[in-house]
């Protein structure tokens, strides 16, 4: 049974090849969050108000958080959407439940003055939207290549005959065969992806959710190493109706890895069997089926890949338990350190989990193990909204193309990208200092990524040196966009906030938010704030280092340095 389709992703198939309505009314029954559940394990909403004070419940290991999903549905909330008191004009319920879902400091964010050099030269810097900003000058020259095509002598077209038609709903043929190459270059796949198990939707978060909506029924759990990225709990609650159990991992790993002081190694974050279990238990004993492990790895907000053998175990664990393991690699291709002891920084949960000697068509990884990417990442090109998911598990194909109707990206959109994945490497001039001779790179591709890589390293250093310089902890980054800073030394005092020997949720979320604040309003550094993404201990932030320009970095390392120059006194 946990291998086939869910029941609305199938009620979805089957409606949709009857009538358009039908498919309608079929995803927004499936998809809508039930009003009376009131055991979920993330609450629906309330769970990210805890950085404003609001009071949460823990034991300190994966125990559910016992909330209740209520929404606000007073006529204040409810003005915010609206400027009629009717409640036939007034935003649903669910309307207002996926909104507070949001976190907090997004709304912060939005609230506070940016840095412009002329007209907020104190406003803050954003370095908290995990953008790169350092490829411009690479990337508008060549979209502006691959998004026009030559015709016999007529000049310049932008448009085939067949764009302006409906296509796959899973993606054009061409594109698929361009993503399936890539793939397969980039992730080291030992086999040929089976291209009818790509499917090509609006963004990452889009397939991500239909993929979800497709392996879960509403109100089943998605466990998720903490700290995880924070959108995670809008993209796979707001419409699939999921619940989001967290894999607390500290208390099932420092014993393992001890230290002289009190300084937190990558090793703690390692997701193992011991706290799976505790997480598959506690969504149990909330009344919710575990069925899906969700993994970011390259690790979103650690900034470091999972070791080969941590993904083995989760893989392992996975198939033993019939949970779905679903790895999101959209950072697949920024990987900016150097090997470790297990060889290659990253290793490809599908390269891992593959099967070269299985007769059925793909890598073997059977109905268990699926993957999800985009190029919002590591091409800088989140506008253009591309996204992938891949699975061979053959019950849930036909819903996934169908739910992905309701997702497709533009024709033109899908011919550009296709050009770019097949262009080879001489299309465009890039002057990297590195490899720049390297007869391996036949791909424009692979000589962007690897321009891409190196300036990521050379910001990511500059970064870290400053950390040093100050004295400031962080975890040594390997991967992806950011670094992940300890900042503990400048939280507030505990006070009484201590419950049988630990410091209560409430407070540290509290301290956390007042120190955030602190950087935010009175030194101009917005960081992600890592209690916003379920981080067990307070005080810890996500730098990301390469959404600013050259001007803006270089204040924000001067502001860092401020920061704790002012601190330290």
């Amino acid at each position: 049974m946990m291998r086939s389709a869910t029941t609305r992703a199938t009620a979805y198939a089957l409606l949709s090849s009857a009538s358009p309505s039908a498919s309608s009314a079929a995803f927004v029954v499936g998809s809508a969050i039930s009003s009376n559940n009131n055991d979920v394990i993330i609450n629906k909403g309330n769970n990210n108000k805890n950085l404003l004070g609001k009071s949460a419940t823990s034991d300190g290991h994966n125990k559910a958080l016992l909330h209740s999903s209520a929404v606000r549905t007073t006529k204040t909330s409810c003005r915010m959407f609206s400027s009629s008191t009717d409640s036939n004009s007034s935003s649903s319920s669910r309307g207002l439940a996926a909104v507070d879902l949001l976190p907090v400091y997004l709304s912060d964010a939005r609230a506070v003055q940016t840095y412009h050099p002329v007209d907020a030269p104190n406003g803050a810097l954003q370095l908290s939207v995990a953008e790169n900003k350092m490829l411009e000058d690479i990337l508008v020259p060549a979209l502006s290549k691959f998004v026009t095509i030559d015709t016999d002598n007529d000049g310049i077209s932008s448009f085939q005959n067949d764009l302006i038609y409906y296509q796959p709903t899973h993606g054009r043929l061409g594109l698929r065969q361009a993503m399936a190459g890539y793939l397969e270059r980039i992730l080291k796949l030992p086999t040929e992806l089976d291209q009818e198990g790509l499917v090509l939707g609006a963004g990452c978060n889009a397939v991500l959710e239909n993929l979800c909506f497709c392996l879960a029924e509403q109100g089943d759990s998605v466990l998720i190493p903490t700290p995880y990225y924070a959108a995670f709990e809008f993209d796979l609650v707001a419409r699939a109706g999921l619940n989001i159990v967290p894999v607390n991992t500290m208390d099932f790993q420092m014993d393992k890895f001890p230290t002289d002081d009190d300084s937190i190694p990558s090793h703690a974050y390692y997701p193992n069997k011991l706290s799976l279990n505790a997480a598959y238990e506690a969504a149990k004993s909330a009344g919710s089926k575990p069925k899906i492990l969700l993994l970011s790895h390259p690790n979103n907000p650690l900034g470091v890949s999972y070791p080969a053998s941590v993904v083995k175990e989760c893989i392992d664990w996975c198939r033993e338990n019939q949970v779905h393991l679903l790895s999101d690699e959209i950072y697949a291709g920024s990987i900016h350190g150097t090997k470790n002891q297990e060889g290659d920084i990253f290793q490809s949960a599908i390269a891992l989990g593959s099967n070269p000697n299985s007769s059925e068509e793909g890598l073997g990884l059977g109905p268990y193990v699926h993957f999800v990417y985009g190029l919002a990442k590591d091409f800088a090109l989140s506008g253009l909204r591309v996204g992938v998911a891949y699975s061979e598990n053959m019950s849930i194909r036909q819903p996934m193309q169908k739910v992905n109707d309701l997702c497709q990206i533009s024709s033109q959109t899908q011919l550009t990208v296709e050009r770019m994945l097949k262009s080879p490497s001489n299309t465009i001039d890039i002057d990297s200092s590195a490899k720049k001779n390297d007869e391996s790179m036949d791909f424009f591709t692979d000589k962007f990524l690897n321009e891409s890589n190196t300036r990521i390293r050379s910001r990511c250093d500059r970064l870290q040196n400053c950390l040093d310089d100050t004295g400031i902890p962080y975890l040594d980054a390997d991967s992806g966009l950011f670094v992940w800073m300890d900042l503990r030394e400048f939280l507030p005092n505990k006070g009484g906030d201590i419950v049988s020997g630990k410091e209560t949720e409430e407070s540290k979320n509290k301290r956390e938010r007042e120190l955030y604040l602190d950087l935010l309003n009175q030194h101009g550094l917005l960081f992600t704030p890592g209690r916003s993404m379920k981080n067990e201990v307070p005080g810890f932030f996500r730098c990301v280092f390469t959404a600013a320009s050259d001007e803006e970095f270089d204040l924000g390392l001067q502001r860092i340095l401020k920061f704790v120059t002012q601190r330290r006194k």
